[in-house]
C-alpha cells in the first residue's frame, strides 16, 4: 500500500511546467460499477484536444491517440487510447471524448470499487504540446484524498480541476471550468463589506437564496441547484478578491504560500458547511419548523453532533420519546469512505439516513452500508448514476421530509 510519503513525493515529481493535471472523483459511469460501461473515465473534450491536439479532427471518423498510462499508485502499465466518438457529425449521436484500453475491472480506474475516488491524471507533454505519457494516481482512501485536496482544494462530485506550473515553477492555473450563469458575480456585483472581508457560509447561502428562490421546484432540484449556485458565488468572488492579489505578484514565497493555504482553508470550510445549511433552508421553506420537526447541529449524546435530529433534540433527549420516532439525517458531500463516521453519531437511533451528492457507489460499498444500518438519501437527478440494482434502495430528499412530517403524529 502507498503511503502519504509516496503520494508527497509523485506530487512533486508530476509538479514541472510540461505536465498538466486533471483532477475528478471517479463516477460510477467511469467503473464498471453502473452497468452501462462507456468504455473509459470521462475525461472533457477540450482539455483532451488540448494535451492531444491530433485528437482535434472533425473530419477523421473517430480519430484517436495511443499513449503509455502508468498508474503508479497501484504499480499498473497500460498502452491506453484517447478517441473522439464524432459520429454526431455523420448523422449519429454521439460526441465525446473517452480514455479506453484499460482492460477489465483489474485496473484501479474501472473497478467499481473505486467509484467516489478521487484520481489526478498527470500528463506528459512534449514540445509540440501532445503528451506523450500519463502517470496517473487513484486514491484508495480520503486520507490521501484529503492530502492532495489539502493543496488544492475539494473537487465536487461531478466537477474536476486543471493545474499546470509555469517555467518559474509557479502555479499559474488551478481551476474549475464552468459555465457562469446567474449566480456568478462580477467584481462590481460584489458587496463591498465582502470586498474588505471574505464572506462565511452562512452569508453566501443566504445570497443562494437571493439568486434561487423557489418557484415550485422540488427540494431535489432546490438542492442541486443551490449548491451549484453557492459554489459559483464562492468562487467568484474568490477571483474579485484574489486575482488582483496574485497579479501584483509576491515578494516572497512564504507570503505566496500563506495566501495560497489561507484560500485552501477558506474552501475546505465552506465546503464543510455549505450542504448541510441548504438543506436547513429547504426544510425550512418546507414548513418544518425548527426546533419542533427537526434540530440542526444538536447534540445527541456527550461530544457527538449529527447533521440534523428529528423531531428535535429535546424528544431525542427524552427516553419517554419512543426511538422508532426519531430519525438522523447527516450530510456529506462524498461517503465513499466518511459514510463510516456518521455510525456512532446518535446511539437511540439505528438507522442511519445519509444524504450525499457522490455520482453513485458500488454494489459492494452499498451492501456495506445497508449491513451497517445507513439509509442513503440522494437527490432525484443523481439516481441514475447508482447501479440499477441498488436505484430502487435509494431515498430522494422530497421523500424523506414526506417521512419526517409525520414523526410529530402520536
Amino acid at each position: 500500500m502507498a503511503t502519504l510519503i509516496d503520494l508527497s513525493d509523485w506530487m512533486d515529481e508530476h509538479s514541472k511546467p510540461h505536465i498538466v493535471w486533471y483532477v475528478k472523483r471517479l463516477a460510477a459511469n467511469d467503473t464498471l460499477a453502473s452497468g452501462a460501461h462507456q468504455a473509459g473515465p470521462y475525461i472533457a473534450k477540450d482539455f483532451l484536444f488540448s494535451v492531444f491536439p491530433s485528437l482535434n479532427r472533425q473530419e477523421a471518423e473517430n480519430p484517436d491517440k495511443h499513449f503509455e498510462l502508468k498508474i503508479d499508485s497501484h504499480k499498473d502499465i497500460r498502452k491506453a487510447r484517447a478517441v473522439w466518438y464524432n459520429n454526431k457529425f455523420r448523422g449519429g449521436t454521439r460526441n465525446e471524448v473517452r480514455l479506453t484500453n484499460f482492460g477489465s475491472k483489474t485496473s484501479p480506474l474501472l473497478d467499481a470499487d473505486s467509484t467516489g475516488s478521487l484520481v489526478v491524471f498527470a500528463f506528459h507533454r512534449v514540445d509540440n504540446g501532445e503528451a506523450s505519457v500519463c502517470h496517473v494516481w487513484v486514491c484508495d482512501h480520503e486520507i490521501e484524498a484529503d492530502f492532495i485536496e489539502d493543496r488544492i482544494g475539494f473537487v465536487e462530485p461531478g466537477k474536476w480541476r486543471i493545474r499546470s506550473i509555469n517555467k518559474k515553477g509557479d502555479l499559474c492555473s488551478f481551476f474549475a471550468p464552468q459555465i457562469h450563469s446567474l449566480c456568478w458575480l462580477e467584481p462590481h456585483q460584489v458587496p463591498s463589506s465582502w470586498m474588505q472581508k471574505f464572506p462565511g457560509a452562512a452569508e453566501i447561502i443566504h445570497k443562494t437564496l437571493e439568486l434561487r428562490a423557489s418557484h415550485g421546484e422540488t427540494p431535489d432540484v432546490l438542492l442541486m441547484q443551490r449548491q451549484e449556485c453557492g459554489f459559483e458565488i464562492f468562487y467568484s468572488v474568490e477571483q474579485a478578491i484574489e486575482l488582483p492579489v496574485v497579479q501584483k505578484g509576491f515578494t516572497t514565497i512564504e507570503d505566496f504560500s500563506q495566501r495560497g493555504l489561507a484560500a485552501i482553508q477558506r474552501r475546505k470550510s465552506y465546503l464543510g458547511r455549505s450542504l448541510g445549511l441548504h438543506t436547513r433552508e429547504i426544510f425550512l421553506e418546507e414548513q418544518l419548523r425548527e426546533g419542533e420537526y427537526f434540530s440542526h447541529q444538536p447534540e445527541s449524546e456527550p461530544g457527538k453532533r449529527p447533521d440534523f435530529l428529528f423531531p428535535s433534540q429535546s424528544a431525542y433527549q427524552d427516553s419517554a420519546f419512543p426511538a422508532h420516532r426519531l430519525r438522523m439525517l447527516a450530510v456529506k458531500t462524498t461517503c465513499k469512505d466518511r459514510w463510516r463516521q456518521i455510525l456512532n453519531e446518535a446511539d437511540r437511533i439505528k438507522q442511519k439516513h445519509l444524504l450525499t451528492l457522490q455520482e453513485g457507489v458500488s454494489k459492494g460499498q452499498f451492501k456495506e452500508m445497508s449491513a451497517a444500518g445507513v439509509q442513503l438519501v440522494v437527490s432525484a437527478q443523481l439516481r441514475n448514476a447508482y447501479p440499477s440494482a441498488i436505484q430502487p434502495h435509494l431515498q430522494t430528499l422530497e421523500s424523506f421530509i414526506g417521512d419526517v412530517r409525520v414523526l410529530n403524529i402520536p
